[in-house]
C-alpha cells in the first residue's frame, strides 16, 4: 500500500489509506489530516449494521442487499458492522445467525465484521473532542426530571423535546451527568436523500441529543456517527425508518468536522393488509425461509424486486443485478410482501437447478425424514423426477417418501378404485415381463406397456393406473417409465406383487 505524504503546519505525516481513525488517535495526530486521507479514497464504500438482538429480519435482509449491490455495482467495499452496544438485548447466538443469514443469501463482505461494543474508547475520545471544543456539555438532569419537562411540554403544546436547562450552566464531570451535543438551533438541515430526494429538516425543531449516558456509553446515533467516519463510509443505504435520525447525525458529522456520507432511504416492507410486516403475514426470519425449503437465490431474487425494478423484467441473477443496480430505480412507496409470488421464484430456481446442486441442498430435509440418502445415483433420479412438481424442497421432500419406502400406503380412494380382481391379472403380467426387459429406459418402458396392453386387449389407462397406484400408492405421480427407472427393476417387481396380494385380499 502507497503511503500519503500530508502536510500540516510544521509537520510532515505519512499515513496509510488504510489507517482508521482510531490509529489516528492512536497517534495524537490531528482529526483533519484524518479527513483529508479520506477523502483521498475515491472508493464506494457501503455497510450493514444489524443490532444482535434476534434473526437478521426480512426488511433487514433486504436493506442489505441493497448495499451490497450498490458497492458491488461501483467496484466498492462492503463492510459488516454488528452493533452491540445494547449489552442486555446483544447475544452471540444473534450474531451467529446474522452472519450464517448472510453467507447463506450469498452476500460476502469486504470487511468486518466490527463489533461497536469494543469501539467504546473511540467513542469516548470523540465525546471529549467535542466537550473540548465547547460542541457539547454536561447534563445532570435526572431520568425523572426529564420525564416531568416531556409531560409538561406536551400538556402545554410544545414539541417535548429537551429545553437546554444545562446548555449554557459550564458543568464539570460529575459520576451522574450525561453528555449532549449541542444543537444548532437556527437555520435548516437538508438531506439529499438518493431515494427519497431533498428533506428538510428545521433545526430549531432538533433538541441537544444526549451523546453519552449517564453510565459513560455513547448513544446510537453518536456511535454510529463516528464508526461510519472511521470506516471511511461514503454510502449509508438504511430503511426509512431511520430518516429522523438524520439530521441529527448530519450535525454531528458537521459538528466533529466529518464529511458527510450520502444517505438513501428505502421503504419499509408491508404485509397485503398494508401494515408493518410481521409474523401474522408468514415467516419474517431470513433463515425461516431457508428452513422451509426456499433457495437463496429466490429470496435474493424476490428481496430485490421488493421496491427496485428494472423494466417489466423479474427474473435476475446476482451477475445481472451487480451489473444493473442502481439506487435511481429504487421507489418511494412502501413494498407489499407478497408470499405467492416468492413461491413462484423458488419454483423457478428449482427447476433450472442441476440436479447435482439440487440433491446437495435437499440431504437435510431428507435425513429430517430419516430416508437413507447414501446412494447418489438415486437421489438425483428422484430429483430429476420431482424438481418440476414441487414449489420448495420441503415439499419435495414430502413428495419424495414412496420412493425411500417400499411399504406403500396406498390412498383409500385409489385402491378402492385401481387395485381389484381384473387389475391383479394385469399387474401380473407385468410382474412376470419386467425381470427380462431389455431396454430399460423411459422409451423401451413405454414400448413394452403399449405392447403387454395390446396382448391383453385392453387399453393403456387400465393397466397404468393400478401400475401407480402400485409403486406410489397414489392416482398422481411423476409419469410411470420415470418412477419405474428411478426404483429399478427389483423394486418395481416387489412392489406389483405387494399389491397384487392387496387386491386379492379384498376379495
Amino acid at each position: 500500500m502507497f503511503p500519503l505524504i500530508l502536510l500540516q503546519c510544521e509537520h510532515t505525516y505519512e499515513i496509510r489509506l488504510d489507517m482508521s481513525f482510531a490509529d489516528i488517535l492512536m497517534n495524537n495526530l490531528d482529526f483533519s489530516v484524518g479527513l483529508a486521507m479520506m477523502s483521498a479514497q475515491h472508493i464506494v464504500r457501503t455497510r450493514f449494521a444489524p443490532s444482535p438482538t434476534g434473526f437478521l429480519h426480512i426488511g433487514g435482509a433486504r436493506t442489505a442487499l441493497f448495499a451490497w449491490l450498490y458497492a458491488r455495482h461501483y467496484g466498492g467495499r462492503f463492510l459488516l458492522r454488528i452493533e452491540d452496544t445494547d449489552r442486555l438485548r446483544s447475544t452471540e447466538a444473534s450474531t451467529n445467525a446474522i452472519l450464517d443469514a448472510l453467507t447463506w443469501l450469498g452476500l460476502d463482505w469486504d470487511e468486518g465484521p466490527y463489533f461497536q461494543a469494543r469501539r467504546v474508547e473511540i467513542h469516548r475520545a470523540m465525546v471529549k473532542k467535542l466537550l473540548a471544543e465547547g460542541k457539547a456539555y454536561y447534563c445532570v438532569c435526572t431520568p425523572g426530571e426529564l420525564e416531568e419537562k416531556r409531560k409538561r411540554a406536551l400538556t402545554e403544546g410544545r414539541k417535548p423535546k429537551y429545553d437546554g436547562t444545562c446548555r449554557d450552566k459550564n458543568l464539570p464531570w460529575s459520576a451522574d451527568a450525561a453528555v449532549r451535543f449541542r444543537t444548532s438551533q437556527a437555520g435548516v438541515t437538508v438531506v439529499n436523500d438518493l431515494v427519497k430526494g431533498v428533506i428538510t429538516f428545521s433545526n430549531e425543531e432538533l433538541d441537544d441529543l444526549i451523546i453519552q449516558r449517564r453510565d459513560g456509553y455513547p448513544t446510537y446515533n453518536f456511535a454510529v456517527v463516528v464508526d461510519d467516519a472511521d470506516m471511511g463510509i461514503t454510502h449509508v443505504i438504511r430503511g426509512d425508518d431511520h430518516v429522523n435520525n438524520t439530521p441529527r447525525q448530519i450535525l454531528l458529522y458537521e459538528g466533529l468536522g466529518f464529511a458527510v456520507p450520502q444517505f438513501g432511504h428505502v421503504s419499509m416492507i408491508m404485509g397485503s393488509d398494508k401494515t408493518r410486516l410481521s409474523k401474522r403475514h408468514g415467516a419474517t426470519s431470513v433463515m425461516a425461509y431457508r428452513d422451509m425449503g426456499y433457495l437463496p437465490e429466490a429470496l435474493v431474487n424476490y428481496l430485490v424486486r421488493l421496491g427496485w425494478s428494472h423494466g417489466d423484467q423479474e427474473i435476475f441473477s446476482l451477475s445481472e443485478l451487480i451489473r444493473i443496480f442502481t439506487l435511481d430505480s429504487v421507489g418511494k412507496s412502501a413494498a407489499v410482501f407478497n408470499p405467492e409470488k416468492l413461491l413462484w421464484l423458488n419454483q423457478y430456481y428449482m427447476k433450472e437447478r442441476p440436479t447435482g446442486h439440487l440433491v446437495q441442498e435437499m440431504m437435510p430435509f431428507w435425513r429430517n425424514l430419516g430416508f437413507d440418502t447414501g446412494d447418489r445415483d438415486f437421489l438425483g433420479h428422484v430429483v430429476s423426477d420431482l424438481k418440476s412438481r414441487a414449489k420448495t424442497l420441503v415439499e419435495l421432500a414430502e413428495a419424495s417418501t414412496f420412493y425411500f419406502n417400499d411399504d406403500i400406503v396406498y390412498d383409500r380412494e385409489a385402491s378402492d378404485t385401481f387395485l381389484n380382481a381384473d387389475a391383479a391379472e394385469h399387474l401380473a403380467a407385468l410382474a412376470e415381463k419386467i425381470p427380462s426387459l431389455g431396454d430399460y429406459t423411459r422409451k423401451g418402458i413405454e414400448t413394452f406397456l403399449r405392447t403387454v396392453t395390446a396382448q391383453r386387449g385392453t387399453n393403456l389407462k387400465v393397466i397404468a393406473q393400478p401400475l401407480r397406484v402400485a409403486l406410489t400408492g397414489k392416482t398422481v405421480s411423476p409419469g410411470i417409465d420415470e418412477v419405474m427407472i428411478t426404483l429399478g427393476k427389483e423394486r418395481v417387481v416387489k412392489r406389483i406383487k405387494k399389491a397384487i396380494e392387496f387386491a386379492k385380499s379384498k376379495n
